[in-house]
């Protein structure tokens, strides 16, 4: 609290002050307190909350999003490591404002937007999501017919592991991951056993091995994805998707729908007015956009470089989300 002393000092200045907005009012200018009231009217940004999944593409979306609100809305960005579905249970807690990239999750979006009504759809990022088994390069050269489902039971021990106990091995990655694989597995009665490595990157990098050292490898993967650029693994065809062959999760024996990947936010921050929320619901990027900045975060750029790079290389873009 100031002392007596200065608030007499300060009378005589802020008696001018005001008759100096007064005279700037009457000559048509805006006056210090029309000025302030229209800052006021502006809504704060504060702080929000995002989700960070594992996996590099979500980095990248959640990178460029924070950056941009810190950067050019002046929003306090707190990110949170939270696998795909514990991140959720974050809307009703308060505890999270955006999930940035959303693989479907029917169940979730069931629970937490249509029941409980704590989140919401802020709509689509732009990006096509695409789930499947590939095999490296050289192993459906050498063998062709590797690529059709119908035939993988004649390479079941050729992929066999010491994980895999006799069968052969379909390598998945972090068990959080959005994945039928198990019941497919099953139902396509195949001589297979799902292995998990347990994360994105123990998943790349034993492709990475297999194309290298020719070693046998059928496993779970997905775009958009840096790594496709650098070894351009080979999909293999499962029985195709209709709708509703997946309705029924313990008899799914067909192939992933594409995924038209989109943005989930709390209600609460959705009705806040808050710029940032705005933000969630403008973002929208190209799966090239995306694998450009995951690709620099791969090779060692730290996440916030790599956002400032892509934002500085595509202004207009950056502009029609904060219209």
């Amino acid at each position: 609290m100031k002392s007596t002393s200065v608030l007499k000092r300060l009378v005589p200045a802020l008696a001018g002050a005001a008759a100096t907005a007064l005279l700037l009012s009457a000559c048509g200018g805006a006056s210090v307190n029309q000025a302030a009231a229209a800052d006021a009217s502006k809504p704060q940004c504060g702080t929000v909350n995002v989700a960070l999944n594992a996996w590099v593409g979500y980095t990248a979306n959640a990178a460029v999003y924070s950056y941009v609100a810190k950067e050019k809305l002046g929003c306090t960005v707190v990110q949170k490591d939270l696998n795909e579905q514990i991140a959720w249970q974050g809307f009703g807690s308060g505890e999270v404002d955006v999930i940035i990239e959303n693989w479907g999750h029917e169940d979730l979006a069931k629970q937490y937007i249509t029941e409980q009504a704590v989140a919401v759809d802020a709509g689509p990022t732009g990006n096509e999501g695409h789930i499947g088994w590939y095999v490296p390069p050289w192993l459906a050269k050498a063998h062709p017919d590797i690529t059709d489902s119908k035939n993988l039971n004649k390479y079941a021990s050729l992929l066999a592991t010491s994980e895999s106990g006799g069968k052969g091995q379909l390598l998945d990655g972090d068990p959080a991951f959005v994945t039928n694989d198990e019941a497919l597995v099953k139902n396509l009665k195949l001589d297979f056993k799902v292995v998990y490595s347990g994360s994105e990157a123990a998943l790349i990098q034993s492709f990475r091995a297999a194309e290298k050292n020719k070693t046998p490898l059928l496993g779970y993967f997905y775009e958009p994805q840096w790594f496709l650029a650098e070894v351009p693994l080979v999909k293999v065809n499962l029985p195709k998707w209709t709708p509703g062959c997946d309705a029924d999760a313990e008899k799914i024996a067909c192939d992933y729908p594409d995924y038209k990947l989109n943005k989930i936010i709390s209600k609460k921050f959705a009705d806040s007015g808050s710029p940032a929320a705005k933000l969630a619901k403008a973002f929208s990027w190209t799966n090239a956009d995306q694998d450009s900045v995951a690709t620099d975060i791969q090779n060692g750029m730290a996440p916030e470089v790599a956002a400032k790079k892509w934002v500085e290389a595509h202004p207009e873009k950056v502009e029609a989300w904060l219209k």
